[in-house]
Formats: structure tokens, sequence, C-alpha cells
């Protein structure tokens, strides 16, 4: 994956942009507030996933202005594309190679790209939601459709619940129950599945990755996934047999669980309260990490997803890093730069002074929403 240009007009505090990067690393350095982060946005939304600012689609509109336009020429699987988007309060325009999509979702699978911002030290200082979402976005880079299946597992999840909150006072819809739970544990079996071969790739190349970061052999990172049902088979390499196993258990726990659910008004178990428990050295790293450890697991990870999509697509894909260096000693920062080789890279610094290691690629100083070529 490669970005060949980015157009802009009138997004965030780009009044116009016509950026065209280097094939190799990009840095992008400045002031705080100047446009980096926003830059990488815009790049970053044709993959067909949400902002990872987790801004709406009307703040992309710069302030005073009534539509915004992006576009994005990249060169993908030995083609060349063009994908658009041109957004107005009322109205959105997602097109790609001159084909009308329906939004920025449609991307998902044409583009590639992995980011790291610190918005994402939440997959460790926060809940496991954060976790949820960050192996379900990564999935769904590889497999598309992973998306639509939890779209389809929160409608059911929604209908569960509100049975549940209406049985008490019509006992007659209890009958009704095992359907929705045969169909919500049909789609959660699904979703698991994805999770638990997903991060069975993932762990390993992860472990690597925070290895040679932290350079400290005693400090291991592992990846486990945890669910109240504690009972997921650990060998998914038989798809067939592991989505029978993993729905004959969400339909026994459904079942099992029923009336503490009632008693609740809600559903207590299933893929929606499952979590990834990352732990350093034998540790639970949400509890008693140091930022620095913090930091440093969560760019393995980051670095570990990216190898899994090369791995899986066949070739790179393109590496955003905002604000990637801070906080971290000079051989961590070494270590990162010498291992994005081999990809596109976009590398957002307040002083580019730090990126010695760097030989060859470009650089650009970001001013005002004004980006210019210094090297």
């Amino acid at each position: 994956m490669i970005v060949k240009r980015l157009t802009c007009s009138n997004f965030r505090n780009f009044k116009t942009l016509n950026f065209e990067p280097h094939d190799g690393v990009n840095v992008l350095y400045g002031d705080n507030a100047q446009g980096k982060t926003n830059l990488i946005e815009a790049i970053w939304l044709f993959t067909g996933a949400r902002s990872f600012r987790g801004s709406k689609d009307t703040e992309f509109i710069r302030f005073g202005e009534k539509i915004t336009s992006i576009s994005l020429d990249f060169f993908a699987r030995n083609l060349e594309n063009t994908a658009s988007a041109t957004l107005t309060a009322d109205a959105k325009q997602f097109m790609l190679n001159g084909i009308k999509m329906q939004g920025f979702s449609s991307f998902s699978g044409q583009f590639c790209a992995v980011v790291f911002s610190p918005d994402h030290l939440v997959l460790l200082k926060s809940g496991p939601q954060h976790r949820r979402k960050f192996i379900d976005c990564a999935i769904t880079e590889i497999w598309p459709r992973h998306a639509a299946v939890l779209n389809e597992y929160k409608n059911l999840l929604k209908q569960r619940n509100a049975l549940l909150k209406d049985i008490p006072a019509h006992s007659e819809l209890l009958d009704t129950l095992p359907v929705w739970d045969s169909r919500l544990a049909s789609a959660g079996a699904a979703i698991v599945f994805a999770r638990l071969r997903y991060l069975s790739r993932l762990k390993d190349k992860a472990s690597a990755v925070y290895q040679g970061i932290a350079s400290k052999t005693d400090e291991k990172l592992e990846l486990d996934y945890e669910s109240p049902s504690n009972s997921y088979p650990t060998d998914v390499s038989d798809q067939k047999d592991a989505l029978a196993k993993i729905r004959a258990s969400l339909e026994m726990a459904l079942k099992n669980g029923l009336s503490g659910d009632l008693e609740a008004g809600l559903t207590r178990i299933g893929p929606h309260r499952d979590d990834i428990k990352i732990s350093i050295g034998g540790v639970d790293s949400r509890l008693y990490s140091s930022q620095g450890q913090q930091r440093s697991a969560v760019l393995a990870l980051k670095l570990a997803e990216a190898a899994v999509l090369k791995e899986t697509i066949g070739e790179p894909p393109v590496l955003l890093l905002d604000d990637v260096m801070s906080e971290l000693d000079r051989n961590r920062q070494n270590y990162i730069l010498n291992n994005i080789g081999g990809f596109q890279v976009f590398i957002t610094c307040c002083d580019p002074s730090g990126l010695e290691a760097l030989s060859g690629g470009a650089s650009f100083e970001v001013k005002n929403g004004v980006v210019e070529r210094r090297k």
C-alpha cells in the first residue's frame, strides 16, 4: 500500500492541501495544533474505519465552511486507485474509482493502514470495550464481513435485552427466548471465533516486538482472551469444529444465566462482555505497568497488527504513527525506527531532531494548516 497523493479542501484546519508523500518514511513536524494529526486522520478515514479520534463526520468540515472534500490516490495490489469523499451537514458522497460508495465503511478492505495515537493508551488504561474495539477493528481490515456480523449481534442483543425487560410483566414471552438465544449464540460464535483466531496470530508477533522495544528478557508481553463463560476452545484451527463448540458454550451460558439476566434486565454474557488480558512479566498491565511499559505494549500491539495485515494481504499496509516517540528513551525509539523498513510510514512529531536514525524519506513542516516539504 502506497499513498501517492492526498488532496483536501476545507478539511479540519486545511483550507486547501495537495500533499505528495515519499514512498518510504514521511516525517510531519511542527508545533501542536497545526494540522499534523489532521493529515493522518484524513488518510486513515479511507481504511473504512471511524476517525481514530472519535470525531463525527460533520466535525471534519473546516470552521465557517459548509462543505469539505477529501481525495486519496493510492497504489494497492498492483493497481492505481482513487477514493474520494464530499461531506456537508446534510449530504455525503463517496466514490472509489468512479463508482459510488455508501460511506467510509464501504472503503474497508480497499486501502489498509495501521494507526498509533496517544489515545490508544486507553487499551491498557481503560475498560474492556477499548480492547474489544481494537481487535474487532483489526479483524475488519482483514475480513470486512466482520463489521456486518458485529452489527447483527448488536441488534440481536438489543432485542433480547428488550425481551428480558418485558418478560416479568408478560410471562408468555418466555417461550420465545430460545429462538433469540439460538440466533444470538450463532452470531456471537462467529465473533468469538474471529477474535480467537486473530489473537492466535497476533500474540507471538506482539511479544517479539515488545521484547525488542523493552530489551528486557523478564518483561514478556502476553495476550489472553477472557470471557465470563471461560469455556471457549483453545484450538481454533478447525473452523467448523471451533464454531460449533463456541456456539454450544454460548447457548449453555445463556440458558444457565437466564435467572440472573431476567433480574438484571440485560444479557450478562457473550462477546460484548469479553476482554483481552494484557500481561507484562506475568503481571496484569492494566494495574501495575509504568507509563513507558504501557506505551511500549501498545506500540507492540500496533506493529504486530501491521505484521499480521502484511502477512494476510500480501503487501505492507501504511503505518500512521502519531506522536509515537514521546516518552520513549533513545533505545526504544531506535528499535522502532529500525523496524519500519518496507512500510510507507507517516510519523508526526514536534521536533524532528530525534529522528536522525532515519535515512532517506522526506520531512514536511506543518504550520497553520500549510504543509511544506523541507527535505
